[in-house]
């Protein structure tokens, strides 16, 4: 195992969680790498559209790609449009949000709840692309989402865990009833394998994130799941914070006057030192030291042939790069 004071962050959102994330992948592996992590992941919000660039550029830096994805998940199953209802408890709408409450109607009701997937192997890293795009083909609803139904048909070589505030095994804790999230749990232990399905562990200082804690940690003890700390990285530097919020306001049409607008109510999401991340969770040091066994065990590749990738015929005197550039700019002026 890597240096048993380092740590890897397996829980981050990239430019590609668009209009959400704020990591960009050249300042995240470089920042990885001047931390001396051995590895990074990449799991943006529904989508692997990064996962080539994300590879290469981590590669070039020294630092082991983990390519993942927060996926949307759909108990309800991906054909229904129409949303799960966890009943009465203390929800969120936001993962990121210190205080209790929703949007009026949406209390208790979700259209989807999240899932943080890590591909083992090659085969699962193809499984996690074929799953985003079902997601999107077949399962669209508000957002991209995939069912038990397509985790049961491509879940092999995927690591998946408990999720953020918003999976569905915090969400039924959150509206009370402990025995649907224990077995939300066992059941996807049992899809993904014994080994594959871990106890997802955030603090940010949130109340939504303390507040059903112990029953998660119970949940862990009952099943024998192992434990994973992550951070829900968004920015890569502390002092993006303020950067972040200005894209959310872009994301949700608001303003940064507006105090009623959708906000991260902590400044911690950015890639946190080991030092940091082995601090928070002093007491639960196996947390830590699983995100180096999951980074050690998630080893993938790309095919290298260049004929994978489609070629256009360019004008002469121009790269493809050049021309999709005079091609963009000669349709904006004519819009």
């Amino acid at each position: 195992m890597a240096n048993a004071d380092s740590f890897a962050h397996l829980h981050v959102h990239t430019e590609y969680s668009m209009l959400d994330g704020a990591a960009r992948i050249g300042d995240l592996v470089n920042e990885a790498a001047r931390l001396d992590m051995p590895a990074v992941a990449m799991t943006d919000h529904g989508n692997v559209y990064g996962a080539y660039e994300f590879y290469t550029k981590a590669k070039a830096a020294g630092i082991n790609p983990i390519i993942g994805i927060e996926g949307y998940y759909a108990p309800q199953g991906r054909a229904v449009r129409a949303p799960i209802e966890f009943g009465s408890g203390t929800f969120s709408d936001n993962d990121n949000a210190s205080e209790d409450g929703t949007v009026g109607a949406t209390r208790g009701k979700f259209n989807y709840t999240h899932m943080t997937l890590w591909a083992e192997t090659t085969e699962g890293m193809h499984n996690i692309f074929r799953l985003s795009s079902l997601a999107s083909i077949e399962g669209y609803y508000y957002h991209p989402r995939f069912d038990q139904e397509l985790l049961t048909k491509y879940g092999q070589g995927i690591i998946g865990t408990t999720g953020c505030p918003s999976g569905e095994v915090n969400r039924w804790l959150q509206a009370g009833n402990y025995a649907r999230a224990r077995e939300v749990a066992g059941t996807m232990q049992d899809l993904l394998g014994k080994d594959n399905y871990f106890c997802e562990l955030m603090d940010h200082g949130l109340g939504i994130e303390r507040r059903h804690r112990e029953d998660l940690l119970r949940i862990a003890r009952e099943l024998h799941l192992p434990l994973v700390a992550t951070n829900d990285l968004h920015y890569v530097y502390p002092n993006d914070a303020d950067m972040h919020d200005v894209l959310l306001c872009i994301g949700t049409r608001t303003t940064m006057t507006d105090p009623k607008r959708f906000r991260f109510d902590a400044r911690d999401f950015y890639l946190k030192t080991a030092a940091e991340m082995r601090e928070v969770w002093r007491e639960l040091p196996e947390a830590c030291d699983n995100t180096l066994r999951i980074a050690e065990r998630c080893n993938v590749s790309f095919a290298s042939d260049p004929g994978l990738m489609p070629q256009f015929n360019v004008p002469e005197g121009h790269t493809e790069d050049s021309w999709l550039r005079d091609e963009l700019f000669r349709g904006l002026a004519m819009r």
